[in-house]
């Protein structure tokens, strides 16, 4: 080759080289902007709009832990045991290592492939002149006697060849890079499920914690109310053997106590269930808890303030807009995957290796041998299924970008609602506490008076049930209040942490 033409090949290689570089920097599709921009003015407030005037502070640092604040230690347990062994928390787990592997997956979709391989291959060729040979021989005898001729066989032949195969598609116009991109977004957002699951498992243990601390609690006092009136229906009994009081007063009190017994057994039933509820949402199986929760217990204890922050920061923190925002992200890029289907597709092949009939030989430079082809691919007509997979890909990009809104306006009206429930629970137990407060003082002067003869035991007695039945009130009432504020922390993307 002369060397003006060398040059030449040279300069038509650099040239190629140039253009497919350049190429490579082409990215077909829309590039992702961000999500849309939902109640701007709502989300850029200072505070919510149903926030309560008393028992809110401004979150300098939102707590993630956020039932410690509750200052009980079993329940700070149970929720760690439920974060280590819940079952759909390791399927949630589980999800996140698939799409990360998937991921992956395609990120090495990018690289070249390269494969070794090595063949030893011997045969032996049919000897087709000796069979010509035998058939003459045999026409020959019968005609003139004679004898066959004799065949002459070949050897066997053999092959032997080592080598590496490598393929390449160049990405001209980003179609791998956006099929990675959007990997990394749907993997991004199994990682923000992952998160709202913790942040639903926290809250639910919490909840079924409270229940069970609320039912044993209203259970002891109803048992004791059911005391207090079987006491009251003894003396009404006394009174009437006497002729002080009719039947139809025995009847009344008769009742009065069996109704207060009826209330027993469904709050009964609701402690087992409590008990395993726990127990399954802590990864164990029902009953595990019984020794350790069935002995009843007071409620937590409810914190003096709640730190809120502003809508923009929750909108930020929560894990199901984050999730909503990067499936946005990734129905974005995959219209640009499909958009460079439109496009030529270019593989570079490659052949290094060695032939040769003798494995000795294999090392010989005489035996060395190399391959290599450019690949071009461009499906020119195809009847327009690109371009459907591409409006496909774009109403998807349209669904998820309704979805992100749906789930902005949801947060703040989940927000706002647990706020409002939050704030006029507190209200509730306020007076609650001042009717417990009045029946306690209503029960210390009845004391008072029957110890003094100025009143019967009688009246003591229904003092009594009376204060029991608004200590039973209040605590329900705190319980709602502790189970709103887990509402809220709920609601406020609180009780996650970032997964390794």
């Amino acid at each position: 080759m002369s060397m003006s033409r060398l040059r030449g090949v040279r300069i038509s290689n650099v040239a190629l080289f140039t253009a497919v570089a350049g190429l490579c920097g082409c990215t077909v599709g829309p590039d992702y902007r961000g999500a849309p921009d939902v109640a701007h003015a709502t989300v850029q407030a200072n505070a919510f709009v149903r926030a309560p005037a008393v028992g809110m502070t401004p979150a300098e640092h939102a707590p993630s832990r956020w039932w410690e604040a509750l200052g009980d230690r079993q329940l700070n347990a149970l929720i760690d045991t439920a974060l280590e062994n819940n079952p759909d928390l390791h399927a949630a787990q589980a999800r996140l290592r698939q799409s990360r592997a998937q991921l992956q997956q395609q990120r090495a979709a990018d690289m070249p492939t390269v494969s070794a391989d090595a063949v030893a291959l011997r045969t032996r060729e049919p000897n087709l002149s000796g069979l010509q040979s035998s058939q003459q021989g045999s026409g020959n005898s019968q005609n003139n006697g004679q004898g066959a001729s004799t065949s002459h066989g070949r050897g066997p032949l053999q092959l032997y060849s080592a080598g590496f195969d490598a393929s390449w598609e160049i990405d001209l116009f980003g179609g791998t890079r956006r099929a990675i991109e959007a990997a990394s977004a749907q993997a991004e957002a199994v990682d923000a499920d992952l998160a709202d699951t913790q942040v639903s498992l926290a809250a639910e243990v919490a909840q079924a914690y409270i229940d069970l601390r609320s039912q044993q609690q209203r259970l002891l006092r109803a048992n004791q109310s059911a005391q207090l009136e079987q006491h009251t229906l003894d003396l009404v009994r006394q009174q009437r053997e006497r002729g002080v009081v009719p039947d139809a007063d025995v009847e009344r009190q008769t009742t009065q106590v069996e109704n207060t017994k009826a209330t027993l057994i469904p709050l009964d039933e609701q402690v087992t269930e409590s008990l395993d509820q726990l127990a399954v949402l802590t990864g164990q199986a029902p009953g595990a808890l019984d020794r350790e929760l069935a002995a009843p217990a007071q409620l937590p204890v409810m914190p003096a303030s709640v730190p809120v922050d502003d809508p923009a920061a929750v909108l930020k923190r929560r894990p199901d807009i984050r999730a909503a925002e990067r499936r946005l992200a990734a129905s974005n890029a995959q219209i640009g995957q499909h958009e460079a289907d439109l496009f030529p597709k270019l593989k570079l092949l490659g052949f290094i290796g060695s032939n040769a009939g003798d494995p000795g030989h294999l090392l010989q430079k005489s035996a060395f041998t190399w391959l290599g082809a450019p690949y071009l691919q461009w499906d020119v007509l195809d009847f327009g299924r690109t371009r459907s997979a591409i409006r496909q890909a774009e109403a998807g990009r349209d669904e998820a970008a309704a979805r992100y809104t749906q789930a902005v306006l949801a947060a703040l009206q989940d927000a706002n609602n647990a706020l409002s429930r939050y704030g006029h629970q507190r209200e509730n137990v306020t007076r609650l506490q001042q009717i417990e407060a009045s029946a306690d003082r209503s029960a210390t002067l009845m004391r008072q008076r029957y110890d003094a003869g100025a009143s019967s035991l009688i009246d003591l007695l229904d003092t009594q049930r009376v204060q029991l039945s608004a200590q039973q009130n209040l605590v329900q009432g705190r319980a709602e209040l502790l189970k709103d504020f887990v509402s809220l922390q709920k609601s406020l993307g609180l009780g996650w942490v970032a997964s390794p």
